[in-house]
């Protein structure tokens, strides 16, 4: 059984592959965030729109691909590593167009799993929109997300049930400065 960390999970990602795996919240597909091709692979695997942004996942604060402002990255020390995604402003004209997709601010999240952290750390940061068809219900094992998907995902990692099908709580600092929790 392929887990999170073998070899044949870090190659395929850094060559531009994509994987199913339980993350720190639910199943998702994980691409490198830096690969257009890869992330717009994804899009079109889960019939995504293409205005929304993708969660990016990083290891560290070294890892984002746009600046991380002041107010974000202080909010962030209070509750990273953990299940949340803060939404950071881009600027779309500057910030990779597969990532901004004509947004404002894509969300950033530092997962608290060990074992996915040490992932991101080898690959670089990470999407990992949630395994299912857009409209379709996440799956909730490796067995759900293969009926999806079949052998268009090139590494499936089967870490067990989901068992809080929970996404991770989403916050945007808003215009005047306060917290605002959109998830």
């Amino acid at each position: 059984m392929t887990s999170l960390l073998d070899q044949t999970v870090v190659d395929c990602l850094n060559s531009g592959g994509i994987v199913v795996a339980k993350t720190d919240t639910i199943y998702g597909i994980l691409a490198r965030a830096a690969d257009e091709h890869a992330v717009e692979r994804v899009f079109r695997l889960k019939r995504r729109g293409d205005h929304k942004s993708p969660i990016v996942l990083i290891a560290n604060y070294d890892q984002p691909l746009v600046p991380i402002p002041k107010q974000q990255y202080e909010l962030s020390r209070t509750v990273w590593p953990g299940p949340v995604t803060i939404a950071i402003p881009v600027d779309p004209t500057t910030a990779p167009q597969w990532l901004s997709r004509g947004n404002q601010e894509f969300g950033h999240r530092m997962p608290a799993d060990d074992q996915l952290a040490t992932l991101i750390s080898r690959t670089g940061p990470l999407i990992a929109p949630s395994a299912n068809p857009e409209g379709e219900t996440p799956a909730i094992n490796v067995h759900a997300a293969i009926e999806y998907f079949g052998d268009q995902v090139d590494v499936y990692v089967d870490g067990g049930e989901v068992i809080d099908d929970t996404p991770s709580q989403l916050l945007r600092i808003n215009e005047s400065g306060d917290v605002e929790r959109l998830r």
